[in-house]
């Protein structure tokens, strides 16, 4: 899948829209482009988009799925907690202003929310959602480098040690996880990658606190 109008055209129709609005899609686009991002970018949401063609066989709505792909990092701000809630407002009013209807508004703007934490969810449309949004984390290690210092770049507001700090809990918090990834295909093919590549990271973070003390 990619991000073309082309391809937008055919989600929209899947949804049932009678017409995709070019100009929301020139709206994400700039979104995803913008200057103060380094990671939640075009570049993630057509790793994203990737993933979810090579999983889609798992969805059960999988059109809702895809809308949510785009706007789950729709508005981004790394100084705000607001983010998901957001973007998940802005999917709902577009599916609604498209004549798609408020059920499938509302569960694609609750597949939005869901990323802002991660937490596993009974729903198998929502957890195969985040477990495309995590990918990366069981990524190759030179993407899963270039992720770690992309995500550093957007936080460059942000002190070192208070960084460091603040990284190695989210990493951390990972690794208690029972799974990183709820279904079965996504942890059977990166769940391993994955630890290790966290493993590592909190290893290069903690070693970093020690060389600054």
């Amino acid at each position: 899948m990619n991000v073309t109008l082309q391809s937008w055209r055919r989600l929209w129709g899947e949804l049932g829209a009678q017409q995709a609005d070019g100009g929301l899609l020139n709206q994400l686009v700039a979104a995803y482009s913008e200057q103060h991002r380094r990671y939640h970018t075009l570049q993630h949401l057509r790793e994203c988009l990737a993933h979810f063609e090579a999983a889609s066989m798992l969805a059960r709505r999988p059109a809702e799925i895809e809308l949510a792909l785009w706007f789950h990092d729709a508005v981004y701000d790394p100084q705000r907690g607001d983010n998901e809630q957001r973007s998940a407002d802005w999917a709902h009013r577009s599916i609604i202003a498209a004549g798609c209807g408020e059920a499938p508004a509302q569960r694609v703007a609750a597949m939005v929310r869901a990323t802002q934490g991660h937490a596993a969810s009974a729903d198998p449309d929502t957890q195969l959602l985040l477990d495309v949004d995590l990918a990366v984390l069981g990524a190759a290690p030179a993407r899963f480098s270039e992720f770690e210092a992309q995500v550093r770049a957007e936080y460059a507001h942000v002190p070192d040690d208070a960084f460091r700090a603040g990284r190695a809990r989210v990493l951390q918090g990972f690794l208690e996880r029972s799974r990183i990834y709820g279904t079965v295909a996504f942890h059977d093919a990166l769940e391993g990658r994955a630890r290790a590549n966290l493993g590592q990271a909190l290893s290069r973070l903690q070693a970093g606190s020690d060389a600054a003390r």
